[in-house]
């Protein structure tokens, strides 16, 4: 089987670019199919996780983003160009490697692969909530846009969502959705958190959506109790990446911030419990990635990454309505339980394994088999 993948980039160290780079890995040596993946603008960048050579890469060099330098009209006449001559680019690799199946992972390039692609079953395998544009600060024209993007997908024979809750609001732009979560890096260590450190962990991007002010209130609380423990956020890109830093350094209450690690293992290793505060996940992959390794979580019921992973009250707690007081309760029940960590933290690195990729990608492969009728 043929299947051709298209990204903007991989040049990130991020979850999205992680799943995608596993899945290419695993179908051209499991999965016995041959891929090419079309990138609109890694340029000279990188591919920033280990690559199977087998894949077979083609940038476009259609650099999106320069758009931005640009006002008004002029922003949108060059939007225009730069999409037209992305269709043609992508047209002609298709014409060569001609495809079973083409699986785009961008909203945003979704009308453009529409166009193109003949007659080969488009998949959309969507890595962003349907209602995002909700959450987020967009202008009118993004949110016009995005409403464009949802009516080309009308034409697509598929989209995967990442959770329940997630397919359901699609539903209302198609009937043709599935949910197949995402593969995640587990624990293949064979050690795990024996529950002793007083350390708490957070791993994300300093942004709106993952709503570190909030997690930082909630410390703040934690502390008036439980001034020995300490929280370490490893973070990395993020437009209030500042902003945090100037409210830790106000707050005093033992929060430290880190770098970006690849050795996040060892982080997790070292750690008692793994808190999340976002204001909505498409899944959130460092919950079941914690969960391996013994972590027990808490998280806020936001749409809909975690409800799906979480079982409240067995390996973790889910938080209703954003209350930060319930929130600080929780982690202060696990900080004056060890016993309890360490039940919860039993029950999730079994659940975590729902996600290895040896359970998830033959879901994949059946769907493309599906879909071409091979």
């Amino acid at each position: 089987m043929k299947l051709l993948y298209v990204e903007n980039s991989l040049s990130i160290h991020g979850g999205v670019e992680r799943v995608l780079t596993d899945k290419l890995n695993w179908l051209v040596e499991e999965g016995n199919c041959e891929v090419s993946l079309i990138t609109a603008n890694q340029g000279d960048h990188p591919i920033v996780f280990p690559l199977n050579p087998k894949v077979q890469c083609h940038d476009l060099g259609i650099i999106f983003h320069q758009v931005y330098r640009y006002k008004g009209w002029r922003r949108y006449r060059l939007m225009f160009q730069l999409h037209k001559l992305f269709r043609q680019r992508m047209a002609e690799i298709v014409s060569v490697f001609s495809p079973d199946i083409i699986v785009c992972t961008r909203l945003d390039i979704v009308p453009d692969v529409i166009k193109i692609r003949q007659n080969i079953p488009v998949v959309y395998e969507s890595h962003s909530s349907f209602s995002s544009y909700k959450y987020e600060k967009y202008t009118w024209a993004q949110i016009l846009h995005i409403r464009y993007c949802h009516r080309s997908l009308k034409k697509a024979q598929m989209i995967v969502a990442l959770t329940e809750g997630d397919a359901l609001e699609w539903e209302n732009v198609t009937q043709t959705v599935c949910v197949i979560p995402n593969i995640v890096h587990l624990n293949d260590t064979n050690h795990f958190s024996d529950y002793h450190s007083k350390s708490a962990i957070f791993v994300g991007r300093y942004s709106f959506q993952k709503d570190i002010k909030s997690l930082l209130r909630i410390w703040k609380m934690v502390h008036q109790r439980h001034q020995d423990w300490v929280l370490h956020l490893f973070g990395d890109y993020g437009d209030q990446q500042v902003a945090i830093k100037q409210e830790i350094e106000r707050m005093g209450a033992n929060v430290v911030m880190h770098q970006p690690t690849t050795s996040i293992d060892e982080k997790y290793l070292k750690s008692s419990m793994l808190l999340m505060t976002s204001r909505f996940e498409p899944f959130g992959l460092v919950l079941p990635e914690a969960m391996s390794y013994g972590l027990p979580v808490i998280a806020f019921d936001c749409p809909y990454g975690p409800a799906d992973i979480i079982s409240d009250g067995i390996d973790g707690f889910l938080i209703k309505n954003r209350n930060i007081e319930e929130f600080a309760e929780k982690v202060c029940l696990l900080i004056e339980d060890q016993v309890l960590r360490c039940r919860f933290g039993k029950a999730g690195v079994l659940s975590s394994q729902r996600y290895r990729t040896d359970v998830v990608m033959p879901q994949w492969v059946n769907l493309f088999r599906q879909l071409s009728n091979k």
